[in-house]
């Protein structure tokens, strides 16, 4: 059985905090930018994979969201 999950992130500058989160994908990971969103699909068959993946994943989302706003305010 496959267990599925989708996590998007909808910011103006979402893809500045997509390119460091996407050097973490797994082989069970894809991470893709539309419009203003960065979107990642992770697919597994372990529940247990699928939450430490999940949650690594919003730890690394936090820091790059976090990098990337300091980025921002800093460059305006």
């Amino acid at each position: 059985m496959k267990i599925k999950a989708r996590i998007a992130i909808h910011d103006e500058h979402a893809d500045l905090a997509a390119i460091p989160l996407m050097q973490d994908n797994t082989e069970s990971m894809r991470t893709v930018v539309v419009d203003q969103r960065a979107v990642t699909y992770i697919e597994t068959e372990k529940i247990g994979t699928l939450i430490a993946s999940v949650d690594d994943y919003l730890l690394n989302a936090k820091v790059a969201l976090d990098m990337m706003n300091l980025t921002v305010e800093n460059h305006d």
